[in-house]
């Protein structure tokens, strides 16, 4: 590590959609980056000079400690300045309640709530070093309006949302807590795919108020806002094009 890299950034979920552009957003902004996933593959392929690779499972206990002791002997004293926990599952349909199962419920909550709990935990104490660290917790539109079928889910983000605003007002001012909600956001379908629009009619663009499905690059810009917005936090920053404020009639 070099002494102009002077802050750190730590992103689970980063070997694909949301995660993969924050750490290609941020790598692009000089900073250290330690990216998290059970995705091996998709982590093989972050080469970046500065970059910390870890194949984690969030929503195990076990294997979130034993990446943050990894952390704490690469940043080898150095703090964490923003944590940004984007892990989970992104497909939202879990098919009709009377189906899903307990282990299915779980898997959803684990990857999302779960894995958002154990990663702050670990991550604290590299936190308070900062003098002004901020977390970033990826939830979703979902956490305040739902689809059918998405129970699982909705559940999951909302304990998100929830979740960072009880962080909040327990971990500030030393840090502060944040949450993005996206709404329909394009990534690529493959890991080192450019093409974000794949499958994308006019109409899909055409809903959105801001004219325009969001693209991963959309979230990474509203990521290195709350890092650097010092004066907010326990807020919840929606990303949707304005989809959420849309009032729709039947036709």
């Amino acid at each position: 590590m070099t002494d102009q890299i002077t802050q750190t950034i730590c992103i689970t979920g980063a070997a694909s959609g949301i995660g993969r552009g924050a750490v290609e957003h941020f790598h692009q902004a000089g900073w250290r980056i330690i990216a998290l996933d059970k995705n091996a593959d998709g982590l093989s392929d972050l080469r970046h000079e500065h970059c910390l690779t870890l194949c984690c499972d969030v929503g195990c206990e076990g294997e979130v400690r034993e990446s943050f002791q990894e952390v704490a002997n690469w940043l080898d004293g150095a703090p964490l300045d923003c944590l940004v926990n984007n892990a989970g599952i992104a497909d939202p349909a879990c098919g009709p309640l009377e189906a899903l199962s307990l282990p299915e419920w779980q898997r959803w909550i684990d990857a999302s709530l779960t894995g958002t709990f154990l990663v702050s935990r670990e991550a604290l104490s590299l936190l308070r070093k900062s003098g002004g660290a901020s977390i970033i917790n990826i939830s979703s539109t979902r956490a305040l309006q739902s689809e059918s079928d998405t129970f699982a889910y909705s559940a999951a983000k909302g304990g998100v949302s929830a979740l960072t605003h009880s962080m909040a007002m327990s971990l500030g001012p030393e840090i502060r807590v944040n949450a993005i909600l996206p709404g329909w956001i394009a990534t690529p379908s493959s890991v080192g795919s450019e093409d974000f629009g794949e499958g994308l009619r006019p109409i899909d663009h055409a809903q959105h108020p801001a004219g325009r499905v969001g693209t991963v690059a959309d979230i990474a810009q509203a990521i290195a806002y709350l890092a650097g917005a010092g004066f907010v936090t326990g807020e919840q920053l929606v990303v949707d094009g304005g989809m959420t404020r849309k009032m729709i009639y039947a036709e």
